[in-house]
């Protein structure tokens, strides 16, 4: 009955270990699955800063233009009234 015992035991002790490689393999997949998210998540926010800094910039670039556009308009409004004032044409 001790054989009997410690073959159960043994074979026991064989399926725990196997089971447990089996664990740490899927486990270790897993890992590497989340590292692999992590690094896509970290270049896809990278990405996002990026691009709202480079939309800011452009915001600030139309507002500059927009600016200039009305001083623009009104230098041209100006001079059309010198030239009617001094008897230019249209």
């Amino acid at each position: 009955m001790d054989a009997t015992v410690t073959l159960t035991g043994s074979v026991l002790a064989c399926f725990g270990m196997l089971g447990a490689a089996v664990v740490a393999y899927f486990g270790k997949r897993g890992e590497n699955v989340l590292s692999g998210y992590s690094s896509l998540t970290e270049r896809l926010q990278s990405e996002r800063d990026r691009l709202e800094l480079r939309v800011a910039e452009l915001g600030d670039q139309v507002s500059e233009l927009r600016t200039q556009h009305v001083a623009d308009l009104s230098e041209i409004a100006r001079l059309r009234q010198d030239n009617d004032r001094l008897g230019g044409g249209s």
